[in-house]
């Protein structure tokens, strides 16, 4: 007899990384004060009243309880197309929309649309770690696009086109960047694209912290302005962080109408319909709860500049990349691995946030701090703690 097996593509995977991370901090006893947890990029602030109201009211309803359109709720991709024309200053439409469950499954029905098992993606180094499991579960292979640590980790043109030479057919990017909180310049992109374009491979643009962008930054690329945009870019974007409603699961993807045929086709074997509920709350949201969003940007600029501060007093710690959500910190400890310095950092001195390591290869020397999690009195407490 012989034992049944998993597939091995599953598998061979690690654990999920938050939850090992967030046992570590279950054995910090409290010595140093309070726990300060920067693991997760989760609002640290609440929902809108409004928001709730809304939610609780979409909830209650029977409209909301039976299977709705695969692409997403009529008024949300409306409301979204209207929101993405204002943002980027060119013409979205609703049939460039399709709603997910969350920005993960927009990225895993995004690759599973554009690419299959034995294509290649490449994704930057360092990358978001479930990004590169999904991948690696549906046996899609990757090449890493180095991104320079002396530029911010923004990534590096002649690395990305060796990737796209050597046969990937689409690039995947975060901006602003998680892990590294890098925001990537409106040119860099633009050079980006059209080197997607040059080998023909789809350009992936997860723009989940866009809302976060500093304040009067204007449109976060041109790409939406250049004709034919549709058969190079998939835009990816998340409604959990300015919302504040993660647990809703509700992403959205921006791309040409053949594109979102395509999705549409993944989406109905892997969830049918996104959170209709929620869809329907956040339409109604998004013109009411303009003001606040733009509060909340300025809030988490404060958070990023009391970051800043603390770091300057810490001799040996240095900002690698700094922006909207995350910072990535390079740590003093030449003998000590990531993973080593974090889980001293939590079970000692009650500060949580991930290891380098976790996010790719040779990131041994950083960590990443997902400050927007924590009130400025709270990040003003890591000076001591990191000391």
């Amino acid at each position: 007899m012989h034992p049944a097996e998993a597939n091995p593509l599953v598998s061979r995977l690690s654990p999920p990384p938050i939850p090992s991370v967030l046992a570590w901090a279950r054995e910090y006893k409290g010595g140093r004060g309070p726990l300060v947890d920067l693991s997760q990029a989760v609002p640290g602030y609440p929902a809108h009243p409004e928001m709730l109201r809304l939610l609780g009211e979409a909830a209650a309803s029977p409209t909301t309880t039976g299977y709705g359109p695969i692409e997403g709720e009529g008024v949300l991709r409306e409301a979204y197309a209207q929101n993405m024309s204002a943002v980027y200053g060119a013409p979205v439409s609703a049939g460039h929309v399709h709603i997910t469950a969350g920005c993960n499954q927009a990225f895993m029905a995004a690759a599973i649309a554009l690419a299959g098992a034995g294509d290649t993606v490449a994704l930057t180094n360092p990358f978001y770690f479930n990004q590169e499991t999904t991948l690696s579960m549906l046996g899609i292979k990757r090449l890493l696009v180095e991104c320079d640590p002396e530029n911010g980790f923004l990534p590096k043109v002649s690395s990305a086109e060796r990737a796209l030479a050597g046969g990937a057919k689409v690039l995947a990017i975060v901006t602003p960047n998680n892990p590294t909180g890098a925001i990537y310049p409106p040119a860099l992109l633009h050079e980006l694209f059209t080197l997607c374009r040059k080998y023909g491979a789809w350009l992936i643009v997860d723009e989940t912290y866009r809302d976060f962008l500093p304040e009067g930054y204007g449109a976060p690329h041109p790409l939406l302005t250049i004709p034919g945009w549709e058969d190079t870019l998939v835009l990816l974007y998340s409604f959990s962080k300015s919302f504040c409603i993660p647990g809703h699961r509700l992403g959205a993807i921006t791309a040409g109408v053949g594109v979102i045929a395509e999705i549409t086709k993944v989406m109905d074997n892997m969830q049918i319909c996104a959170p209709r509920a929620a869809q329907v709350a956040v339409a109604a949201a998004m013109p009411i709860l303009a003001d606040w969003r733009a509060g909340n940007r300025l809030e988490i600029a404060r958070r990023a500049d009391a970051l800043r501060a603390v770091m300057a007093q810490l001799p040996g710690w240095e900002i690698g990349a700094l922006g909207a959500y995350f910072a990535f910190i390079r740590h003093p400890f030449e003998g000590l691995t990531s993973a080593a310095v974090a889980e001293r950092l939590a079970k000692e001195a009650g500060v949580v946030c991930l290891p380098g390591s976790y996010f790719g290869e040779g990131q041994e020397r950083f960590l990443r701090l997902a400050f927007a999690n924590a009130d400025a009195a709270s990040i003003g407490l890591l000076a001591d703690r990191l000391a």
